[in-house]
């Protein structure tokens, strides 16, 4: 008995192929269920939680491994810096925006998302990922700026 572990996705010329690794139940209800690949949602819904999630994650590394990490200021300079980035790319977006991109194509994992086959789809993504990143970045710093605030208290 003999098990095919690698089989081709549909047409064996495309290159996609079947493994166990990326069709399985759990791989593709994974990949489904990240903002980029989930349906029904509109580009500027998904740009805001992508970029909530960037500027929740960039904030630690500029405040906590920054050259100033060790002065008063350091959580208002990884707040700082981790907006300056997500201004950054924000103006990527808008550039990848405007170089007329390809429509997406759907995958073994995953369907391809809406709106990412226009420049209009792209700018609202943009616009919504620069919001949702400053908002996250202020947020992690809001929840350290708390936490010493009560420690002080203490």
């Amino acid at each position: 008995m003999t098990l095919d572990v690698i089989s081709a996705g549909g047409d064996p010329q495309v290159g996609n192929l079947a493994t166990p690794i990326n069709s399985s139940a759990f791989t593709k209800a994974l990949i489904q269920n990240l903002p980029a690949y989930r349906v029904g949602l509109a580009p500027a819904r998904r740009g805001l939680e992508i970029g909530m999630a960037h500027g929740y994650l960039l904030y630690g590394p500029f405040a906590k491994l920054g050259p100033l990490r060790n002065t008063e200021i350091a959580n208002l300079a990884g707040v700082l810096g981790a907006s300056g980035l997500i201004v950054i790319l924000t103006v990527c977006l808008s550039i990848y925006a405007g170089s007329r991109p390809l429509p997406p194509i759907a995958n073994l994992a995953a369907p391809a998302p809406e709106g990412f086959g226009t420049a209009e789809g792209w700018n609202e993504f943009a616009g919504s990922f620069l919001i949702g990143g400053i908002g996250g970045a202020v947020f992690a710093g809001a929840i350290i700026w708390i936490g010493l605030a009560f420690k002080a208290l203490l």
